[in-house]
């Protein structure tokens, strides 16, 4: 089986866990198709993102970050659909597709804060798996 019809096929496992609002966005379901491509890279028993592995990775305690930043719900708040804050009180945009319908179409803009965001959390740089799951997340909200 050739790569891009493998690729194709993680790309539609992916999607079709997510609701019809979150798959209607081209730029982003190109991001999470590269991250599908990159999860099945590093583990070929990827067999797509889940929102509720999502949900859990974003309310979790972790260590290894920053102390006053334990969570994403830190600065991002219990719920995605909210206006979270900065530890500066800056607002940040509700992550919520449904309420951002633009979040997470920027490659760039989501590989900078993602990066950002992971290492004063985890300390470290997020999976492609972390990283999928937080968007099918943030996605169907």
């Amino acid at each position: 089986m050739n790569v891009t019809v493998v690729s194709a096929g993680i790309l539609l496992l992916s999607l079709a866990a997510l609701p019809v609002a979150g798959r209607a966005n081209p730029a982003r379901d190109a991001i999470v198709s590269q991250l599908a491509n990159q999860a099945k890279a590093a583990n070929p028993a990827f067999a797509g993102f889940s929102a509720e592995r999502g949900k859990a990775f974003y309310g979790a305690k972790h260590t290894g970050g920053k102390p006053d930043q334990p969570s994403c719900a830190t600065c991002h708040t219990v719920s995605p659909r909210q206006t979270g804050k900065t530890r500066a009180g800056k607002e940040i945009a509700p992550l919520a597709v449904s309420v951002t319908p633009d979040r997470f179409t920027d490659g760039e803009k989501v590989d900078l804060w993602f990066k950002r965001n992971c290492t004063a959390v985890l300390g470290r740089e997020c999976t492609p798996l972390e990283k999928g799951d937080f968007l099918a997340f943030a996605i169907s909200q």
